[in-house]
Order: C-alpha cells, then sequence, then structure tokens
C-alpha cells in the first residue's frame, strides 16, 4: 500500500471522527494513530527506543564537573 493511500485513510478516519463524534473524538482518534505510527515504525525497526532519549555526552559532563570545581554550580 503506499503512502499516498494511507494518508487517504488516515485522513477519511480523522474526517468521519470529526464529522460524527466532534472534536474530542477527533483528537482521540489523531492520538491513537499517532501512538499506532510510533509502535509500527519500532516494529518496523524504522526507529529504535534509545531515538526518544536524550543522552548526554561525555563534554557536557566535563563542563559541569568544571562548575562544581568552581562552586558554580547550583542545586
Amino acid at each position: 500500500m503506499s503512502r499516498a493511500m494511507v494518508g487517504l485513510i488516515a485522513g477519511m478516519a480523522l474526517g468521519f471522527a470529526g464529522y460524527f463524534g466532534g472534536f474530542g473524538a477527533f483528537l482521540v482518534v489523531l492520538g491513537v494513530g499517532a501512538a499506532g505510527l510510533v509502535v509500527g515504525r519500532l516494529v518496523e525497526g524504522d526507529l529504535e527506543p534509545g531515538d526518544f532519549i536524550r543522552r548526554r555526552g561525555n563534554q557536557q559532563r566535563i563542563r559541569d564537573d568544571q562548575r562544581r570545581a568552581r562552586r558554580d554550580w547550583r542545586q
């Protein structure tokens, strides 16, 4: 199935939800669809769970340690 067809189906689902269920249903369908997209990408291997976690690099740790040594660190 092409991406255009998937987009058409998703747009129609959102349109029906908005028309028959109101704005609240539109938001629910939109949220569930976005969650399904993320889960589908994770299952296919296009995304990895580590992509959502920002890791602090070694340079940031070094700067934090230097600030602590200068007592410029806020807790």
